[in-house]
């Protein structure tokens, strides 16, 4: 991931966190607020990593045990 895409990813959300700001409950501030740096989180692991299969069945070709057996 490049930092250009690292501030995109951000930018994006900047105008959801800018709505927080009319939030007068603590509560629901903090909560929005939580859930928002999740996703983004989220998804900027999942960038780092990398893409993820669209088969989750699909499997891995380095199995854990190798040839040991």
């Amino acid at each position: 991931m490049t930092k250009e895409q690292l501030l995109t990813m951000v930018s994006d959300r900047y105008d959801e966190l800018q709505a927080l700001n009319k939030i007068n409950n603590f509560y629901d501030y903090e909560k929005e607020f939580e859930n928002i740096w999740k996703e983004l989180g989220q998804s900027v692991f999942e960038k780092n990593l990398s893409e993820t299969s669209a088969d989750r069945r699909k499997k891995n070709s380095n199995p854990v045990w190798g040839d040991k057996y």
